[in-house]
């Protein structure tokens, strides 16, 4: 672990890290971990955790800016999202998220964060210049999933009691479609050139598959594991590689990620991951998929060509979301 008082006065950059040469760049990967209150930093050349960040209470939801200059967590008790400079990792204010923030996302631009209030239907709309609120819309029952269209125009955000995908468009902000799905959706993802949006449903047991331009299901994926019975795969975490030809479903207390293949979506391959596997973040160069394991307290590092686990790495208390610094 880095002192972190010792490296500033040392004047110590953990993202300008010198490797020596051949070596590959130092990824850094933030882990929020509900329960330790704190964000724990991991660099991907080592394969070690290098720093923890205490936050408020119950840090769930987790992104990077796009510029990578700053951590943004969801703390569901504290009602704000709460800013960490990605270099220093000293506090860099709060953003007024509403009641229980839990999954939020950055629109491509980077200039509005959408914000999941689970107790209170409603996303809020924050724009991170003016660090404001400036707009919310009624949803569904329990809003967690929450995504951009690569194009800007659509903001989907999955309701799980309501069981339903939400269409907003984030112009009028209005909900402009709906679409019943398996129960209790988790997570949503769009392929990288929009052409899908794909939905995990943790008690439905299933992924959908939707045509965006219809806002219709075009397939539904099940999952089946030899030896565990339905109701102990759950869905949650979805990771859709860049060339849309791969996607890593993490499947809760089953303990596996489903590789499911792009085109067809056949599910390929059960990797084997630490307990209750929640949500997982690429590295900026797709090399590695880093998955949170809720009960066993770590990560799994899966390399992304070999489909294969390579590491579990240590952090804090019940891990819950990652995500990745820019490139």
């Amino acid at each position: 672990m880095i002192d972190l008082r010792l490296a500033a006065a040392l004047g110590l950059s953990l993202l300008g890290l010198s490797l020596s040469a051949g070596s590959a760049f130092a990824f850094l990967a933030y882990v929020s971990n509900e329960k330790g209150n704190s964000i724990s930093v991991i660099d991907t050349d080592k394969m070690e955790t290098i720093a923890t960040i205490k936050t408020g209470q119950r840090p769930r939801g987790i992104e990077v800016s796009r510029d990578g200059k700053l951590v943004y967590v969801a703390l569901g008790d504290d009602d704000i999202i709460q800013v960490f400079d990605a270099k220093t990792f000293n506090s860099a204010g709060d953003l007024p998220s509403g009641p229980d923030p839990e999954q939020f996302t950055i629109d491509p631009a980077g200039k509005l964060l959408y914000v999941a209030n689970e107790n209170d239907a409603m996303v809020t709309v924050i724009d991170l210049q003016k660090r404001a609120s400036v707009g919310e819309v009624s949803v569904g029952i329990e809003p967690e999933g929450m995504t951009v269209s690569p194009d800007s125009k659509t903001l989907i955000c999955t309701s799980e009691t309501t069981s339903m995908v939400h269409f907003i468009d984030t112009t009028s902000r209005q909900i402009v479609g709906n679409l019943l799905v398996g129960s209790r959706p988790r997570f949503s993802a769009y392929k990288a050139d929009g052409s899908e949006l794909w939905v995990s449903s943790e008690i439905g047991g299933d992924l959908a598959i939707i045509d965006p331009a219809t806002r219709q299901l075009k397939q539904t994926v099940k999952f089946e594991i030899p030896g565990l019975r339905s109701e102990a795969i759950q869905p949650v975490g979805i990771n859709i590689t860049k060339d849309g030809k791969l996607g890593f479903i993490d499947l809760g207390p089953a303990n596996r990620v489903a590789v499911v293949d792009g085109v067809t979506h056949a599910v390929l391959k059960y990797l084997l991951v630490g307990q209750r596997v929640w949500h997982g973040a690429f590295t900026p160069d797709e090399k590695y998929l880093v998955v949170a394991n809720g009960v066993s307290n770590d990560v799994s590092v899966i390399d992304v060509a070999g489909l294969k686990v390579i590491k579990s790495i240590q952090v804090g208390e019940l891990p819950w979301g990652v995500a990745f610094g820019a490139n």
